[in-house]
């Protein structure tokens, strides 16, 4: 039987404000980049999240179908979910958002996902989605529920414009982090939920919750993760940043793409991922910062396919 990776999460529009042009419209929202981003690697993908019957719902969908990312869900009768970002002269966005997010109950879903007659070997999740209720809860209970049969990955991408209470958006990831295999989070993440404790502490300490592998994107540091193995850096690349909307999303596509291929996810190599080397681990940051390099060249979030990928890689370095 064929196999899939799938991704639960906000998929919305970001309406993209800076001082030199008229505002763009991009379709984004963490999950559903790196939903696009592992089809881009090549990779089978399911994506499961809502969108309206309204234009912006209809561009989410051709989104979705030109990516050849198959997705659970139709268009229901609310509206589709806004995200306005306005991006500094450095090219960091900020965020306001108008959301919804409401889903079917886990049962209902794990039924549509039967439907796909299909092997689901790794389930990713994060964000808003993992964040605002109602439909947070629906996606902690499927991530509990597919843990037997497939790995779990998250990204708190933390926003405390929609979570402000730091205590309970802790809680929220502490519990979603102890559901995974692979967490990814950026330092703004980590300064944002433990401004009392190092990067490197923070790291640990979720690490001894339950997962194989913590990474932290550190902007123009470059990226590090932490494994019962040790510890592994890699330095940015060096490209001239257009913004940086969708790069820890590629980063994170690029990272489940490098742990595929080698064999890693799924359940029943849950093991196997857990004792991965420090070499391995710092190939797979490699290529994921590399991934993020090319994305931060292009203005939205421009995620690489992987003959693009591939041809940077195997590019000499200046």
């Amino acid at each position: 039987m064929s196999s899939y990776l799938a991704v639960i999460g906000e998929c919305l529009v970001d309406v993209v404000h800076t001082e030199t042009s008229a505002p763009m419209a991009h379709v984004g929202g963490s999950p559903f980049n790196v939903a696009v981003g592992l089809a881009r690697l090549e990779h089978p993908v399911v994506f499961v999240g809502r969108r309206g019957s309204d234009d912006y719902g209809r561009m989410i969908a051709r989104s979705l179908r030109s990516a050849g990312v198959t997705s659970l869900l139709g268009a229901d009768s609310r509206p589709t979910s806004v995200a306005s970002a306005t991006l500094d002269p450095t090219g960091q966005p900020s965020y306001e958002f108008e959301l919804d997010w409401t889903l079917p109950d886990a049962a209902a879903l794990e039924e549509r996902f039967a439907a796909q007659r299909r092997t689901r070997t790794h389930l990713h999740t994060g964000s808003i989605a993992s964040m605002l209720e109602p439909g947070a809860e629906t996606v902690k209970a499927l991530l509990s529920d597919a843990r037997e049969t497939a790995t779990i990955s998250y990204d708190p991408n933390y926003r405390p414009t929609i979570v402000p209470n730091r205590e309970q958006a802790r809680r929220q990831a502490e519990e979603f982090i102890a559901l995974s295999d692979v967490v990814q989070a950026s330092t703004d993440d980590l300064e944002q939920l433990y401004p009392e404790r190092t990067h490197a502490d923070t790291m640990h300490a979720w690490l001894e919750l339950g997962p194989s592998l913590v990474t932290v994107t550190r902007g123009g540091s470059g990226a590090m993760a932490v494994a019962a193995s040790g510890i592994a850096e890699q330095p940015v690349f060096s490209v001239e940043v257009a913004d940086t909307v969708g790069a820890g999303d590629s980063f994170m596509a690029a990272t489940l793409s490098s742990l595929f291929r080698r064999g890693l996810l799924g359940a029943e190599n849950r093991e196997a991922l857990r004792r991965i080397g420090l070499d391995e681990l710092r190939e797979v940051l490699r290529v994921s910062s590399q991934a993020a390099g090319l994305t931060s060249a292009r203005f939205g979030a421009q995620l690489p396919t992987a003959a693009e990928l591939t041809a940077a890689l195997e590019a000499p370095q200046p």
